[in-house]
């Protein structure tokens, strides 16, 4: 990924921090002539992990982006810092982790938090434009539909998908690889399926995919 909010230093990612001063799950921070940057952890992100894998995936600094399954905030806080200049609207389910992710859209001028269910994308709709970016963390069985719906709905013409797909939650009793392929064919009967990759040791069974509508 090329763009100028992210540095990496050796097989270390880092973000240019949004709030300097203010760090969001004790990650470390360095200054690079002067500016602050927030150590990026691929073991508790899987688009820094998918990152430090070469995965082919672009996020400009003025880009919008719809993040499903936002949680506490941990990736999205890194993807506030990526897009500085544009906006993210995080989307999470459980109301006891949103309370952390409504702190810290708080603090983050370019942040959203909506409590809603993105397997019901048209709950939102009032308050979502089309993006440039549909950004998908929702380890549920139906994770594949969710993700092709949200697109459906909310990405622009010619813009990226990135589907942090978990096999486990699809079928624990097959094999990884074997949901995988599964997964790319489905993807590419509807989306140009620009990249994909595996994320281990960062994270277990798990494949990332980049689509662009």
């Amino acid at each position: 990924m090329e763009n100028k909010n992210l540095i990496r230093r050796g097989n270390k990612l880092f973000t240019k921090n949004l709030t300097p001063g203010i760090n969001v799950y004790g990650e470390d921070t360095i200054f690079v002539d002067g500016v602050e940057y927030r150590y990026w952890d691929p073991f508790r992100s899987k688009l820094a992990a998918a990152i430090l894998k070469n995965l082919d995936v672009e996020l400009k600094d003025t880009d919008k982006v719809l993040y499903l399954g936002a949680a506490s905030g941990t990736t999205i806080s890194h993807v506030s810092d990526l897009v500085n200049r544009g906006f993210v609207f995080g989307v999470e389910i459980s109301k006891r982790v949103a309370k952390q992710l409504y702190l810290l859209s708080m603090r983050r001028r370019n942040l959203a938090m909506l409590l809603a269910d993105a397997n019901k994308p048209r709950t939102y709709i009032k308050y979502v434009p089309l993006v440039d970016f549909v950004y998908q963390d929702v380890a549920q069985k139906n994770q594949v539909e969710i993700f092709k719906k949200n697109i459906s709905l909310y990405l622009k013409k010619g813009g990226l998908g990135f589907l942090a797909l978990k096999a486990k939650s699809i079928d624990v009793t097959r094999k990884p690889k074997a949901i995988y392929r599964e997964v790319y064919k489905e993807l590419l009967s509807e989306f140009d399926v620009l990249d994909y990759k595996v994320i281990a040791p960062f994270q277990k069974d798990h494949c990332v995919f980049v689509v662009q509508k």
